[in-house]
């Protein structure tokens, strides 16, 4: 007998509990292609195993997503009042979120369902899909930088050569414990370490550092280090958001080309990039209205001199 499918299951509970959202979400989702669908249905499976083999359901990880939305549209109404971030320095954070175990579970679960339901988290993730194959036949080691929930290094795992090998590097234990589970994949390598205490004496061919970059206080510090494990030819693949509030958010960029400057000082040169809002306006106007953008690059290292 064939499985349910997990994404009507997703969405009518979202709808009971909330009619406009699911309302919205029900438009995003009846609107996508059938890679899309795919692709959901096999990563919300993958969950799905994973969170009854903790005891709960997969509409405990839908109220955690449905909590998540609520933060967020919170965080928002707090920033276009400020201007800022609530957050500016990993000690308010980690005192707020990582060291709150309570608050980091229902976070993490809720972000679950933020990589499909969301548009402009899935555009990212399509990205990387789609054009990560060109690249595969030069990548021999692959280094994914907090791993999340294992989506992206699954999809490296399927389109990398058997011979790859794929390390996940993650300082949060949370993240990285429900990464490894949901994968289940005995070929990838996940580590607890800060990424500064990573040896640069292996470099990678390729270097998939997602959504990062706003939780840390010095960015191009970060991304120097990048650059340093790159082997030479090699390639980054590197996501980050602008004005977009979130409980742990810390670094604010306010707009594409403030990204696209941090990247060029600190030695890449952009190959390829994307960006997306949650919404489908202009340009102009969603940056008038500081809607959160989500932007996403292909990235060299640039010829010295």
């Amino acid at each position: 007998m064939t499985p349910p499918k997990l994404l009507p299951v997703v969405l009518n509970h979202i709808s009971s509990q909330d009619s406009a959202l699911g309302l919205r979400l029900h438009t995003w989702v009846s609107a996508a292609d059938e890679i899309f669908h795919t692709r959901a249905e096999d990563f919300f499976s993958r969950y799905r195993r994973f969170i009854e083999s903790q005891g709960k359901s997969l509409e405990f990880g839908v109220d955690c997503f449905l909590e998540l939305q609520r933060g967020v549209e919170l965080q928002r109404a707090m920033f276009l009042e400020t201007g800022r971030y609530q957050n500016t320095s990993f000690d308010e954070v980690n005192r707020a979120v990582y060291a709150n175990p309570e608050v980091m579970r229902q976070h993490m679960h809720g972000l679950v369902f933020a990589q499909f339901l969301w548009p402009d988290q899935y555009r990212r993730f399509q990205f990387f899909a789609d054009h990560l194959p060109r690249f595969a036949n030069k990548i021999q080691r692959y280094l994914e930088i907090g791993g999340g929930h294992a989506l992206y290094v699954s999809e490296a795992a399927r389109i990398l050569p058997g011979s790859a090998v794929l390390d996940v590097v993650d300082i949060s234990p949370t993240s990285l414990d429900m990464a490894r589970t949901i994968a289940g994949e005995s070929q990838i390598h996940f580590t607890l370490m800060d990424i500064f205490d990573l040896p640069e004496g292996l470099p990678y061919d390729f270097i998939t550092m997602g959504e990062v970059l706003e939780h840390v206080e010095e960015p191009r510090k970060l991304l120097k280090k990048v650059r340093q494990l790159l082997a030479p030819g090699g390639t980054a693949y590197i996501t980050t958001p602008a004005n977009a509030p979130m409980i742990d958010h810390i670094y604010l960029f306010h707009n594409a080309q403030e990204i696209r400057d941090t990247f060029t000082e600190c030695g890449f040169q952009i190959e390829d990039e994307t960006k997306a809002y949650a919404v489908n306006i202009s340009e102009r106007l969603a940056e008038r209205m500081k809607l959160p953008m989500m932007y996403a690059a292909f990235l060299a290292s640039q010829s010295p001199g």
